[in-house]
């Protein structure tokens, strides 16, 4: 069996000329549009290609014409359909008229003023096979009048050339509204039911069914055989489909049917229905293939999971150790006592000398982190684990695409983060004022200190004594010591705050460079997502 032929359908224009479709269709068509945009680039496009079709062609097919709609006859070779055309148009357009014993091609009327010779060209039906009803005399009732339909009659179903078939598919895209014509004999034939009835019941508030040839049916067995056909179409899932029967031979049934094409016509519902049924089935499956369900997307916890495993990839708590221990050291190797400082010139783990620069490829290499510093397996498992949370509810197309999203990005993060941090100013190559003063007193007691014993020196040679000269050298020397173990806190306070500062400062980079290349490309899919879920509910119904 084939699979089901899906019907173009009408959109809404800006056409001033253009019938407007209600509303909550053009709201359903618009929301479609937006899902078919938002999931292009990340899902297959072969699962949105029927979505871009309906909504390309129904907005061409109603800037070309919106005042007809379009019914197709379709039928068994033997079910009187091209007869029945003919009696529809009440002219010999069909069979004798072009001499054809089966319909080999489609054949087209147009009821109206205006004809619909656009829309037919746009439908690739020849101008030969197209009839005009624009200056004939008709003398149908209003109720029976049909102005505005263009009435197709398709090839032949069962026919055994490949491109009736071909012909026919073809043309069932373009039309509002279905007609199957059956006959008596073989009305329920599985060719006709289960290549085309069955698999189109979504589409039964647009289908009729009409039984031709009722004439061959006795009288009294004729309600009989219609209500086995529609038991036949309830079974098929066609309960409410329009069963209407005719004879196109004596006329019987045949003003029942144009009343209910009138009745279509005049509603303008045909195309309308078509279109809100067939975004109603397209938006199912794709919804049905692609997910709907509503997802928690991106917090700012998963965030921080980021930010936290792109910081310890790139080595930052160690070098914001390092920042504080060397920050430590210096800051009391600045402020302490000078005499102290001559027997600490150099760290004695080895680390990091005192006149080093402190940037951060100094501080990676003293942690043993490495030249190139950001470990790359590291960073690459903190983006794909954040990409696993991001993804946290979505079907697999659309986890695939963020990850794909996640996974283009990893060699580009790595070797970002790795550039920005060894850029980063840190600030560290400026020695606070404070430890410049403390410096500044430290020397000015050392020389007081030093003059003290000098004078002391000189007494022993026979300067008169002055005790100030034991206060002098002692509180010289002494309160360099003081002073050092006094100011201690603050000092290293002050070596804190560095650190602090610099991890702010790196924290920063990793920040930037986490939003930049992985949180907003991966918020980008998340949020189209919601607009594909979005537009395929509402499009839905």
């Amino acid at each position: 069996m084939t699979e089901p032929v899906t019907p173009a359908t009408p959109a809404e224009t800006d056409d001033a000329s253009t019938p407007a479709i209600a509303p909550d269709v053009k709201a359903r068509l618009d929301a479609l549009q937006q899902a078919v945009d938002a999931a292009s680039g990340h899902l297959d496009p072969e699962v949105l290609r029927p979505a871009a079709d309906v909504t390309g062609r129904g907005a061409e097919r109603l800037k070309l014409s919106g005042e007809h709609t379009i019914v197709a006859l379709g039928g068994a070779t033997g079910s009187g359909k091209s007869s029945l055309f003919n009696s529809l148009a009440d002219l010999e357009i069909a069979g004798t008229g072009v001499r054809r014993p089966t319909t080999t091609w489609a054949l087209a009327c147009a009821w109206g003023p205006d004809g619909a010779t656009e829309l037919l060209e746009w439908m690739g039906i020849p101008a030969r096979h197209q009839v005009s009803r624009q200056s004939m005399l008709d003398r149908s009732s209003d109720e029976t009048r049909l102005d505005g339909l263009v009435l197709l009659d398709l090839p032949d179903h069962d026919s055994t050339e490949v491109s009736h078939h071909l012909e026919m598919e073809r043309l069932l895209p373009y039309s509002d509204t279905l007609v199957w014509v059956l006959d008596p004999q073989k009305y329920a034939d599985a060719a006709i039911h289960d290549r085309y009835i069955r698999p189109m019941a979504a589409y039964a508030d647009v289908t009729i069914v009409v039984l031709n040839q009722i004439d061959r049916i006795p009288f009294d067995q004729r309600e009989n055989a219609l209500a086995d056909l529609r038991r036949i179409l309830t079974e098929e899932g066609l309960p409410d489909v329009t069963v209407i029967g005719v004879s196109a031979a004596r006329g019987d049934g045949v003003d029942d049917l144009k009343r209910e094409l009138a009745r279509r016509i005049r509603a303008k519902q045909a195309s309308r229905e078509r279109l809100g049924t067939e975004l109603t089935g397209i938006a199912s499956t794709i919804a049905d293939a692609v997910g709907t369900a509503e997802v928690p997307g991106i917090g700012e916890a998963d965030v921080r999971g980021l930010e936290d495993g792109l910081a310890g990839a790139a080595g930052v708590p160690d070098v914001v150790d390092s920042i504080g221990a060397v920050s430590r050291r210096r800051a009391v190797r600045t402020t302490t006592w000078p005499v102290a400082r001559l027997f600490n010139r150099k760290d004695r783990s080895g680390e990091v000398i005192a006149d080093e620069s402190l940037t951060v490829t100094s501080l990676r290499r003293a942690q043993g982190v490495g030249v190139g510093g950001v470990q790359p397996a590291a960073a690459e498992q903190a983006v794909r684990d954040f990409a696993d949370k991001a993804a946290v509810g979505m079907s697999r197309p659309w986890a695939t695409a963020v990850r794909d999203t996640a996974d283009a990005r990893q060699r580009e993060v790595v070797e970002t983060l790795d550039q920005e941090l060894a850029s980063a100013d840190l600030g560290l190559d400026r020695t606070p004022a404070g430890w410049y003063l403390l410096a500044a007193l430290q020397w000015l007691l050392l020389l007081a200190g030093i003059g003290g014993v000098a004078w002391l020196v000189s007494m022993a040679f026979g300067q008169e004594w002055n005790p100030l000269a034991v206060v002098l050298a002692a509180g010289g020397l002494l309160g360099g010591i003081v002073l050092a173990l006094l100011t201690r806190p603050f000092v290293v306070g002050s070596a804190r705050k560095r650190a602090a500062r610099a991890e702010a400062v790196l924290r920063d980079v990793v920040r930037d460079v986490a939003r930049e290349h992985v949180v907003e490309p991966l918020e980008g899919v998340v949020a189209d997502y919601r607009r594909t879920r979005e537009g395929l509910i509402v499009a839905r119904g």
